[in-house]
């Protein structure tokens, strides 16, 4: 449905579960369009609008600041899992249920993210809910282009990938001096992993020279191409050494 109450058929070109973004075709001309801002010209402190249905309240407008930039933060999947939303602006624009997917445009109406997600406080069981409490983020303009992009060129977008599948090692049975690790439960034939030498059983305990944790890992898988090397430090049998990854293409990414 478009601003003037018209409706018009649309086509789904793509998603992207990881970055919570989609593409859809709509086959009409002299539609109004959005100016994509530049990245690198937002600001912490300049002011920002989002605009959304939060709450099935079409055509809201809310208005806040950039509280922070290149924030990296764990965001649930429709799929009930986790993915790793990297470098995300930081804005205390109120968001709520209904505003995902509205754009973030600075005060000469540029986009400069996608609204995504909040945080909330949690309740006394522990389970995250409620509305917003100044805190939301939105995927930036920069990666908004860069996936839809290759979600118009190739119908998907690209995810580099391990071939590793791991799980985080407490904290307690970690080797003195150690600030993460991560147990290799499996490891896919003939995937990146597997052709640096990477075996079930190995423990990561450093990825490019720093912790590994399952964090780290997805803000690595987030941020990186395809073709990229990664270093990883791992210990197999008290011995520690070092492999070289070169990330691939994720299956079905």
């Amino acid at each position: 449905m478009l601003s003037s109450g018209e409706t018009e058929e649309a086509t789904l070109v793509g998603t992207d579960a990881k970055t919570d973004l989609a593409v859809l075709r709509v086959e009409a001309t002299d539609l109004p369009t959005v100016a994509l801002g530049e990245p690198t010209a937002l600001s912490v402190g300049q002011q920002v609008v989002a605009l959304g249905a939060p709450l099935g309240l079409s055509g809201t407008v809310t208005s806040g600041i950039v509280s922070a930039l290149d924030r990296d933060i764990s965001a649930p999947t429709a799929s009930g899992g986790t993915t790793v939303l990297a470098g995300t602006i930081q804005t205390d624009a109120s968001i709520n249920p209904g505003n995902s997917g509205g754009p973030l445009v600075d005060c000469a109406g540029r986009l400069v993210g996608i609204n995504t997600v909040i945080a909330t406080v949690p309740d006394a069981s522990g389970t995250a809910g409620g509305g917003n409490v100044g805190i939301g983020f939105a995927v930036p303009a920069g990666t908004v282009r860069r996936i839809t992009d290759e979600l118009v060129q190739h119908g998907r977008a690209t995810h580099p990938w391990l071939g590793l599948t791991l799980r985080e090692i407490p904290a307690e049975v970690l080797p003195p001096g150690v600030e993460g690790g991560l147990f290799v439960q499996g490891v896919t034939a003939g995937g990146p992993g597997a052709k640096a030498g990477v075996a079930p059983g190995d423990a990561i305990v450093a990825i490019g020279g720093g912790p590994a944790t399952s964090f780290t890992k997805g803000r690595l898988l987030a941020t990186a191409a395809v073709g990229d090397p990664v270093e990883l430090t791992i210990l197999r049998q008290g011995a520690r050494g070092t492999a070289w990854v070169t990330l691939a293409e994720a299956p079905g990414a």
